[in-house]
């Protein structure tokens, strides 16, 4: 990982920031004072893109890719599970094998199915609300944030519930691989999560060959054999991919939004008495803290951006909290307001050929979900200390105690 700066830009403006920091979060006043100086900072993973307009437009540059075969090298995972799933995935996959793979996904996960979950989606929100509003004090992430977009995962995907359980360890701990270069003990957490998915996809995809259903796995096992433009192992691949963005991205983006309405009490109360700002304050809340709070990229060639001479291989980290932040792109930026209007895109979900498929899904539930916690539930207030997943990767807190105000009656 090298980045190389042309000999007119001074160091001195570059900040820099170590992500190493046991206490580094991208949401501090040091990262915003870096945002101020530079457009972008180094750090000991490689540079780091601090504003809105650079790293949407670096997430556009047909010059970067994911290069998922040099990212796990560079963790030291050179074969394995880990590899094996990773290298492949659809996200790491550019040109026309992308498409291919898109396009199949794309049969399957469409606006109709959505749709249709979305019943689903809000009967598990009111059950799991008045769970939360028979308790004094709740781990959120234990008693909603988890067993909500598993249930709707499960339900989407065709899993049965007495699965539900195991598959809530596999994918909680899927997501780690992206904290690799921050922590190498998640190491084993993710191959064993990758091990187990493996298996019990295998034997999933062979029941619904057998006897099919209304769901994704169903679909996408038909669509497969219509078109056979894919191995049964992409299928896999695509599947268990599937699993954990479908989950493990949800629970923390449900989780985030609680942290952001505990600090802001006064959106809480608002999002309550007006329902009709949810899908606000579903982009509001995903702006703000959002649990994919970086993307990588790599330089497929020697590039020039910016007055910046990037060399061929250099790692680059879009650091989309700080981003969706910028001062020089969204008005009052550094406050949390559901009724603010935004209208430049939210990073998270990337950009271009790889904007993610699942961002209807994502949206749907959290538009379900929050204006029906809020309008049962007072505001969610901190019921001690809780700590944090590493701030590169899928990011939220590990366990989130909260109290709510007085349930609403009606």
């Amino acid at each position: 990982m090298s980045t190389t700066v042309d000999i007119t830009s001074s160091s001195s403006d570059v900040p820099f920031l170590n992500v190493f920091d046991p206490g580094f979060s991208f949401s501090t006043p040091e990262v915003a004072e870096a945002q101020a100086r530079n457009w972008y900072a180094e750090s000991p993973v490689g540079l780091l893109v601090l504003r809105y307009a650079e790293a949407h437009a670096l997430l556009r540059d047909q010059r970067l890719d994911h290069n998922g075969k040099r990212f796990m090298e560079m963790n030291g995972v050179f074969d394995g599970p880990i590899y094996d799933w990773f290298v492949p995935m659809i996200m790491n996959q550019d040109g026309e094998h992308h498409r291919r793979l898109r396009s199949l996904v794309s049969k399957a996960f469409t606006p109709r199915m959505i749709t249709g979950l979305r019943p689903f989606v809000r009967a598990e929100a009111l059950r799991l609300t008045e769970r939360l509003a028979s308790v004094e004090e709740c781990d959120f992430i234990e008693d909603f944030a988890n067993p909500l977009p598993l249930s709707v995962m499960s339900e989407m995907l065709g899993v049965p519930p007495e699965d539900h359980d195991i598959f809530h360890t596999w994918t909680t701990d899927i997501g780690l691989v992206f904290s690799l270069a921050v922590d190498v003990d998640v190491r084993p957490r993710v191959e064993a999560a990758l091990v187990g998915l493996n298996g019990y996809i295998d034997s999933l995809m062979a029941a619904k060959r057998t006897t099919p259903g209304d769901d994704l796995i169903s679909a996408l096992v038909a669509a497969q054999e219509d078109d056979q433009l894919i191995t049964k192992e992409e299928l896999r691949n695509l599947i268990v991919t599937s699993v954990f963005a479908a989950h493990d991205t949800t629970r923390h983006q449900l989780a985030n939004a609680m942290v952001a309405f505990a600090e802001y009490p006064a959106q809480w109360r608002l999002l309550g008495s007006h329902p009709e700002l949810a899908d606000q304050a579903v982009n509001e809340a995903m702006r703000w803290l959002p649990s994919s709070p970086t993307i990588y990229r790599f330089a497929s060639e020697d590039i020039d951006f910016q007055g910046l001479r990037i060399a061929k291989d250099s790692f680059l980290t879009m650091c989309v909290t700080v981003a969706q932040r910028d001062p020089r792109v969204f008005r009052d930026g550094a406050t949390f307001d559901i009724t603010a209007t935004r209208d430049a895109p939210l990073l998270q979900f990337g950009a271009g050929p790889h904007h993610c498929l699942g961002v209807a899904l994502a949206k749907a539930e959290l538009a379900e979900t929050l204006p029906t916690l809020a309008a049962r539930l007072g505001p969610p207030v901190f019921a001690g200390p809780f700590t944090w997943r590493p701030p590169i990767g899928i990011h939220g807190p590990n366990t989130l105690p909260l109290r709510f105000g007085r349930p609403r009656l009606g």
